[in-house]
């Protein structure tokens, strides 16, 4: 079938799934990239205004960071359409039925993301017995306690520092998006001597050039508050986050959030991606040319997919931990490495280790005799 979503390539997708359940309010997009060495692992994410392109391109990016981290698993995404903050009842039953939908579709393996938790896991491994990122309860590592993308996140950090000229001690930190990743990124550099000057959310930003005070600013979210509600700092409006004047500037929420339009507002010698695909193609060959060092989205923030991966091989705690940190530290390095040796973008280099890898497994698989156009069902 031709594509008709104009991004397919030599290594996918493999499939694009819609599900559409019109009773209950189900409408949802499942893109299996691809499966050469593995079945995919993605989240299932529940947002109103994802499109078909942005879905893709998370499930590619998923792809990348499986290869990235050596993982025998591909690259998956699933979208459902609606308002993550919807009643719990709710969710749950379209959860399930998308679950539900996607029995028979063993290639993918559900994870939590942004509008879907552990318990939402728990729900898909009732219904299906395929997912990751469980209940402790049910097995699972506890990937949100642990901040395991955080954790990550802080040894991309480190690695990244010794082509700067700065070290983490004091170092000033922003960080756009205050949810799981963003929390525990907070929580782990500033245990190392860094100093978090401003955060952010959906309401607004929090800015404290002496350092805000992150125990505070988890009580205050548990709370289910907004960081804009902090007492500890100056409140701006939300998007000021982008133009704080820091070292290191970690976006840790929704895709392209540093594009062409702002890209020229930032003021940091350092962007560390603790989000899918946060900076666009254009915005950060802007920052390369002007000499700030950005560590890939699908480099930096693979911890929680290693630790997913691990869970669902029953790993131990202890060990994924140990594994998140020996694989993002090492990854880093030889991106970094790669990129100041070759003169390239670090997101050239990544992209090169882990699209050689993927090829390798496809020229090991039957599925390599395929096209690589995309299957719509």
């Amino acid at each position: 079938m031709d594509n008709m979503f104009g991004f397919a390539d030599e290594l996918g997708p493999a499939k694009i799934i819609h599900v559409y359940e019109p009773a209950i309010g189900l409408k949802g997009i499942l893109v299996i990239d691809n499966v050469a060495r593995g079945p995919s692992i993605g989240g299932l994410r529940i947002a109103p205004d994802v499109s078909a392109n942005e879905c893709f391109r998370l499930a590619r990016a998923m792809t990348l960071k499986n290869a990235a981290a050596d993982l025998p698993h591909g690259g998956g995404k699933m979208v459902i359409y609606g308002d993550p903050k919807m009643p719990l009842q709710q969710k749950q039953q379209i959860v399930r039925a998308a679950a539900d939908s996607l029995r028979n579709e063993e290639d993918y393996i559900f994870g939590p993301d942004m509008g879907t938790n552990e318990e939402c896991m728990a729900w898909v491994r009732d219904e299906i017995g395929r997912s990751v990122g469980l209940p402790e309860e049910l097995g699972g590592i506890p990937l949100d306690q642990l901040g395991a993308t955080g954790w990550g996140l802080m040894h991309a950090t480190e690695v990244a520092l010794q082509h700067l000229d700065f070290d983490l001690t004091e170092a000033r930190v922003a960080i756009q998006g205050f949810g799981s990743v963003g929390k525990h990124s907070a929580r782990y550099l500033h245990d190392k001597g860094a100093r978090i000057v401003a955060v952010n959310d959906s309401r607004g930003t929090v800015y404290n050039q002496q350092g805000l005070d992150i125990e505070a600013l988890f009580e205050l979210k548990k709370l289910g508050k907004s960081v804009a509600d902090f007492s500890g700092g100056k409140t701006l409006e939300r998007d000021a986050i982008i133009a704080i004047d820091c070292d290191i500037w970690i976006p840790a929420a929704r895709p392209d959030v540093i594009h062409e339009g702002n890209v020229q507002q930032m003021r940091t010698k350092l962007i560390v991606q603790g989000a899918n695909i946060p900076v666009t193609e254009g915005a950060e060959k802007y920052l390369y040319e002007h000499g700030v060092l950005c560590v890939p989205d699908f480099i930096a923030n693979a911890g929680g997919v290693i630790c997913a991966a691990m869970e669902y091989k029953g790993a131990t705690e202890h060990a994924a931990m140990t594994t998140i940190a020996e694989k993002v530290a090492g990854n880093t390095r030889k991106v970094l490495e790669i990129s100041a040796n070759d003169g390239i973008q670090p997101r050239e280099a990544a992209v090169k280790m882990a699209t050689d890898r993927v090829k390798k497994a496809m020229a090991l698989r039957r599925w390599s005799l395929f096209s690589t156009a995309p299957h719509f069902l």
